[in-house]
């Protein structure tokens, strides 16, 4: 059919959201030579809006579904808004992407800079989506037409002066697609550093402290800091790491994320530069899938200051992630990365997906994306899974249901 002689007819009903409206609209349009050419609908504090764009031949009796339209509205004491224009093609934009913002709180003036920004690069928005409300606002933007590395800089750069997040992904298939998560365990799927709670019951936390925070800015080399760490716990009774492993605490939503994931038949590993003794614990606790880490040598009871084994370092991190990627048969470009030190960056680097977790400067540089709130499940956010849809999964399965793997 030749487009020139399509017009289209713009719908837009506003009001109280209850059901039917929608059914009701299309069932009275049922009646007229019309073709649904795009629908929009989002409810927003229990107000509707509802768009439909309509295609029609030239010639046809536009007047009357007008008419028609506009009593719809009115039984429905709502507001309706309708506009004519000529049907044209569509080009296909390039370069599809992804725009995700968290803030605690976030406020107007950074969603009018990350908006301006875009606009600025060329680019459309072509959709919005409010993913989150609590703990933290995700606001998640379909954009179309730019360069994914311009943009990602500038929204970068954007969003640390107004104090909020900006995750840029490529949009397609290969978001849904990730299959394995690989997690760092210090600071990021537990709070604190395990090596650090030793450190306390030894009497040498100063020491170690410093030390370890040299190691996460990539001042010192992981495994010689490592040593120089372990060397100083030396003597230290066995029982203390039994005290330690039961300090640990979890990181704000870690079971959420695990828990969401785990429905939807991920894989999850952990890679450390901490030590098995606590690790597997943590491994047992939640289900983990793969785990590697450093052993502690204890002799007699006592710790002797040494690890056993090669040390996991930066490079072990990432031979780790390839190993489980091979050994659960999921493409690298399927595996999503999250740590927050500079021994985190070559595993960050090998993912499909980098997340810096309230990382330290170099590795939120070097990441894909950043998260920079206290939070572990805003991870879900970013592969587009709404805090809607983790509350109805939990409620199904209180209610003893099953939520079906997606």
């Amino acid at each position: 059919m030749d487009v020139s002689a399509q017009r289209t007819l713009l719908i837009t009903l506003t009001g109280r959201d209850r059901p039917g409206v929608t059914s009701r609209l299309f069932r009275t349009l049922a009646e007229f030579p019309l073709t649904v050419a795009d629908v929009e609908q989002v409810v927003i504090r229990g107000r509707l809006v509802l768009g439909v764009l309509l295609s029609y031949t030239e010639g046809a009796d536009i007047g009357r579904v007008w008419n028609t339209a506009e009593r719809v509205a009115n039984d429905l004491d709502m507001e309706v808004e309708l506009s004519t224009g000529r049907s044209t093609r569509m080009p296909k934009r390039r370069g599809r992407l992804h725009v995700t913002v968290l803030g605690a709180p976030l406020r107007p003036a950074a969603m009018a800079g990350i908006a301006g920004l875009i606009s600025a690069h060329g680019a459309n928005i072509d959709r919005i989506e409010r993913l989150a409300h609590y703990p933290v606002t995700c606001i998640e933007l379909d954009v179309s037409g730019a360069d994914p590395d311009a943009l990602r800089a500038a929204l970068t750069a954007e969003a640390a002066g107004q104090q909020v997040d900006v995750a840029v992904q490529q949009s397609g298939l290969h978001r849904r697609a990730k299959r394995l998560i690989v997690m760092d365990v210090d600071s990021t799927l537990i709070q604190g550093e395990v090596i650090e709670l030793l450190a306390r019951h030894a009497g040498c936390l100063n020491e170690v402290a410093k030390v370890t925070e040299a190691a996460m800015r990539g001042e010192l080399d992981f495994e010689g800091s490592l040593r120089e760490r372990v060397a100083l716990l030396a003597g230290l009774d066995a029982a203390a790491v039994d005290a330690v492993r039961g300090e640990v605490r979890l990181a704000a939503g870690a079971r959420t994320l695990v828990r969401t994931l785990k429905r939807l038949d991920y894989k999850f590993a952990v890679v450390s530069g901490g030590f098995t003794q606590v690790t597997d614990a943590i491994v047992e606790d939640l289900g983990i899938d793969y785990s590697a880490a450093n052993t502690l040598e204890i002799v007699d009871g006592k710790l002797t200051g040494r690890v056993t084994g090669p040390v996991i370092d930066r490079a072990g991190k990432a031979a780790a992630l390839e190993r489980f990627a091979r050994e659960a048969g999921i493409p690298i470009s399927q595996t999503v990365a999250i740590g927050d030190g500079a021994n985190d960056l070559d595993m960050l680097q090998a993912a499909g997906l980098g997340i810096a977790y309230n990382a330290k400067p170099v590795v939120r540089e070097a990441a894909d994306t950043a998260v920079n709130v206290p939070y572990l499940d805003t991870i879900l956010f970013l592969l587009g899974i709404s805090r809607e849809e983790v509350e109805a999964a939990d409620a199904l399965d209180s209610q003893g249901g099953t939520s079906a793997p997606g």
